[in-house]
């Protein structure tokens, strides 16, 4: 069973997959993928840096997500820039990394990508989860791993336009605004119901 795990950043996404880990899945964090094909010597990050300037290079020649990051959430053609670059170049590392867990007899795989519906997987997956929370709950969460109350802002925004495609593709929505145990629970109980209507 293939379930793409999808939702606003903050809203617990990580954590999910984390839980349903514990379970037994193999998880293919998007973002991870994301991070290797603009590493240095990837073509990727030479057609970044083409798009964006210099200026998003650190000494060393790496990637500055940083600085990246304040030229994309600023700017929604920059970030539509930047996703024609990325996307093309990590979509072919996913489906290797979903047909190698299949042909290792994975019972449960999960794609944990913010870009799920946006990219094109969802048709590709079982189910669709989404993970939600209350607007207050995912600021204070930013906040709380260090980022600018502002920057927080700018991200929560930037993201608010792909919300109603992420509830359309969604056979489960799972709220992680209460407690972790009581989101542990839900998540749980999601798998098992998933896997029943396989059976």
């Amino acid at each position: 069973m293939l379930i793409g795990l999808t939702g606003p950043i903050g809203c617990g996404k990580s954590t999910v997959a984390g839980w349903l880990a514990e379970r037994g899945a193999v998880v293919i964090d998007a973002d991870v993928v994301a991070r290797e094909v603009v590493e240095p010597g990837e073509p990727a990050l030479a057609a970044v840096v083409e798009a964006f300037g210099a200026g998003v290079l650190r000494a060393d020649g790496a990637l500055d997500r940083a600085a990246l990051a304040g030229i994309v959430f600023a700017d929604a053609d920059a970030r539509r820039r930047l996703e024609g670059i990325v996307r093309p170049a990590v979509r072919p590392r996913i489906q290797a990394r979903i047909a190698a867990a299949r042909a290792a007899g994975a019972r449960v795989v999960v794609l944990e990508a913010i870009g799920l519906v946006e990219g094109g997987y969802a048709p590709a997956c079982d189910e669709v989860w989404l993970v939600t929370c209350a607007p207050d709950v995912q600021r204070e969460r930013l906040v709380g791993r260090g980022m600018a109350s502002d920057d927080a802002e700018l991200r929560i925004g930037a993201q608010q336009a792909a919300l109603p495609g992420m509830r359309l593709a969604a056979a489960r929505v799972l709220d992680t605004s209460g407690t972790r145990a009581e989101a542990r629970a839900r998540v749980h109980a999601a798998l098992d119901e998933a896997l029943a209507g396989r059976a």
